[in-house]
């Protein structure tokens, strides 16, 4: 079996070439005539556009080991994730993907293959329709989005979560403490990895987003099930409907948190006040939130920026890409907290 480290240093092309290979043997494990098999995406996991025969498109999914915290099965938590997906299907009025059982009426199988280190969980769903409006979105798309976020909330709140449910929860210490692991590395070295000036501003916020967690506490008014990444690029647009996809990071966390995400790339645009108002006007036709909790709406889009530093600060370290591209990054991140909350980022 190789070895974590080896397969890191391998070309990128060469990585993809082995992960293609666990795709198209986990694929034939489902009821799919395939006719052709696309890579999609390369980063926390790797993702294949399938084409059947009759048309009809997939999304399969080789899933990155550790992917949802230290001594979590990452089995059980992507059949979670699977759970909850299937029950929005069923009851919900958003549309988002709809997973597809194996042969075996499985909702994830799982590869070994020799080329590539450690069991592969991978999964299957059904590709969703739309236009994705991260470079173009109009206040009237993240109307759309608030709507769609608040009826997730709103059945994440009434559903009764079944049997050996495992996610992520996003708490302080995921945040800020050692629960991650970013590609191979823990988030207590991810934070080793950010340049002085930017820890220094990270440890502020998140002794910051620990006060206002406090204060905001942990009952069902305030926390639940949610996306947890459903901003402008998780969410495609089809008929006037906003589709959300990627439920990847979806787990217990603050309500806000998952409308802090949504604006989260929004805050520098030149129209963020009209987007921030009618996102809150789209999501309050569906369900109330309080101004005073709004109050905290840039500490927890400060959360999401460190939550993304240090993500991206661990991927840099078995992702070319990212390595790339990790400079920049962090100074822009520098600049963006110093937007967002001036008085703790100064």
């Amino acid at each position: 079996m190789a070895a974590l480290d080896s397969f890191d240093v391998l070309p990128l092309r060469t990585q993809l070439a082995r992960l293609r290979t666990v795709a198209m043997q986990a694929i034939e494990r489902y009821p799919i005539d395939v006719a052709h098999v696309r890579q999609v995406s390369h980063g926390e996991n790797t993702t294949f556009r399938v084409t059947a025969v009759d048309g009809a498109d997939y999304l399969l999914r080789v899933h990155r080991p550790q992917r949802h915290g230290r001594g979590v099965d990452s089995a059980a938590a992507i059949r979670s994730e699977m759970d909850w997906l299937s029950a929005i299907a069923r009851e919900s009025p958003v549309s988002a993907p709809v997973p597809v059982l194996s042969a075996r009426g499985e909702l994830t199988e799982v590869v070994d293959h020799s080329a590539v280190p450690g069991q592969r969980v991978c999964s299957v769903l059904r590709w969703m329709n739309g236009t994705q409006r991260k470079h173009s979105a109009l206040p009237v798309h993240l109307a759309r989005v608030g709507c769609a976020m608040a009826e997730l909330h709103d059945h994440a709140r009434g559903w009764t979560r079944p049997p050996g449910f495992v996610r992520m929860r996003w708490d302080w210490n995921t945040f800020f403490g050692d629960v991650m692991v970013y590609g191979k590395v823990g988030a207590k070295e991810a934070w080793t990895l950010l340049p002085s000036n930017l820890r220094s501003k990270f440890e502020r916020v998140a002794d910051h987003v620990g006060s206002v967690m406090a204060e905001l506490g942990d009952g069902p008014d305030a926390v639940g099930l949610i996306h947890a990444d459903m901003h402008m690029g998780n969410v495609v647009f089809h008929h006037g409907e906003a589709r959300p996809i990627d439920f990847d990071d979806c787990g217990v966390g603050y309500w806000l948190y998952d409308i802090a995400v949504a604006l989260w790339e929004m805050r520098h645009k030149d129209n963020y006040p009209e987007c921030r108002s009618a996102f809150l006007s789209g999501y309050r036709a569906v369900r109330p939130i309080a101004d005073d909790v709004l109050g905290h709406l840039d500490s927890f889009i400060a959360a999401r920026e460190v939550a993304f530093g240090l993500w991206f600060a661990g991927m840099s370290q078995t992702n070319e890409s990212f390595r790339a591209k990790f400079d920049n990054e962090m100074a822009f991140i520098e600049g963006s907290l110093k937007r967002v909350v001036p008085a703790i980022a100064r």
